[in-house]
């Protein structure tokens, strides 16, 4: 599995998520610049968490008009693997390639904590292999993590089963009080139709080595590659 980590101006993650695949899981990686035009042979794109083009107009509004999103669009429409984390998850959503939306975090500020999460699936291959009565621990930090779709966008999500995480608490209870954002039905993460191209606010990639004192993330990582390579 070759994987490629476009890096947009603004990204802040793309080292994160390259030394977990490159140094962690011992995956091989292609660096991708924003306006590269050809994916390099990658089987699954990875879009980074950091504040695309600064946040200037909506997160994510400007990345996605970025030469790269072509070739990403083509590669997900053709069936090829494509995961947005935090600002990833954002950039996937205004390109049409995710349903919904993420608007500004209920209490209107910018948030940077562990949360829990909750696997709401077994049909894709992010979650196949979790635990789905276990909470992962798994870091947040966003200002626009707030998941909404309309009623009509969100009885397709829940009849695709597209929900990948839900926001819990640390005995996996999905609950309001365990909802940091405000996201509707405290989603965490969803997948498209096919079930190729996913999408999650929280930070995997921060939650993947001993030394930051949680290896969580790196069972989603590992669970992941499992599947992938079936």
């Amino acid at each position: 599995m070759k994987f490629g980590v476009i890096t947009f101006p603004g990204s802040n993650c793309d080292q994160d998520i390259i030394y977990v695949l490159r140094d962690v899981l011992m995956q091989p990686v292609e660096e991708l610049w924003h306006k590269d035009t050809d994916l390099k042979g990658c089987d699954f794109i990875i879009l980074p968490g950091g504040f695309s083009y600064g946040d200037y107009l909506r997160s994510g509004a400007i990345a996605r008009f970025s030469p790269v999103m072509s070739e990403v669009v083509k590669h997900a429409n053709s069936g090829g693997y494509v995961m947005g984390i935090c600002n990833g998850f954002q950039i996937l959503c205004e390109s049409g390639l995710l349903p919904g939306v993420l608007r500004h975090n209920e209490n209107q500020k910018f948030i940077c904590k562990n949360v829990h999460l909750k696997p709401a699936s077994s049909s894709t291959i992010i979650t196949e292999n979790l635990d789905k009565y276990k909470a992962y621990k798994i870091p947040i930090a966003h200002a626009e993590g707030n998941y909404f779709a309309t009623p009509e966008q969100m009885k397709e999500i829940q009849d695709n089963d597209q929900v990948l995480f839900r926001y819990c608490n640390e005995e996996a209870q999905v609950t309001s009080g365990s909802n940091p954002n405000g996201s509707l039905d405290n989603i965490a993460g969803i997948c498209n139709k096919s079930k190729n191209v996913f999408g999650m606010m929280p930070h995997p990639e921060r939650a993947a080595d001993f030394e930051l004192t949680s290896t969580d993330g790196r069972e989603i990582f590992d669970g992941m590659l499992k599947a992938a390579l079936v």
